[in-house]
């Protein structure tokens, strides 16, 4: 079984909650805990990104091409370079980084400011 299936599994029953006595939360649950286990390599911030995602399609929040597009957003390797355009995960600020400092923080610029931010690898993604 994939993941994907096994989370359209999960998402099935929490469909069915009045026939399950309203426990709908189990399966977004069972969900979370599930991608917290499958994606442990991924840093915190970002595993807790993904299980929440999941379990957002589970409770049937997000639909599976939003959950699959950000789970392969959140999955992508951190590994900037100076020069790439980047976004906080809401998508709420972007701008460019200017370079990587030396301890493994990223310095970038947001657009439109002459602003400049340090943040962690961690914390942004890839903005096409």
């Amino acid at each position: 079984m994939t993941l994907g299936e096994a989370l359209d599994f999960l998402r099935s029953f929490h469909k069915q909650a009045p026939f399950l006595f309203y426990n709908g939360n189990t399966f977004a649950t069972i969900g979370r805990e599930l991608s917290l286990a499958l994606f442990s390599d991924l840093p915190p911030t970002r595993r807790r990104e993904v299980s929440s995602a999941v379990a957002h399609y589970i409770a049937g929040v997000l639909d599976r091409e939003s959950m699959a597009q950000a789970l392969n957003e959140l999955c992508q390797s951190a590994s900037f370079q100076a020069g790439d355009r980047v976004k906080t995960y809401r998508g709420t600020a972007r701008g460019r980084i200017i370079r990587l400092l030396e301890d493994g923080r990223v310095l970038w610029r947001l657009d439109g400011s002459g602003s400049e931010l340090i943040a962690l690898p961690e914390s942004l993604l890839r903005d096409k």
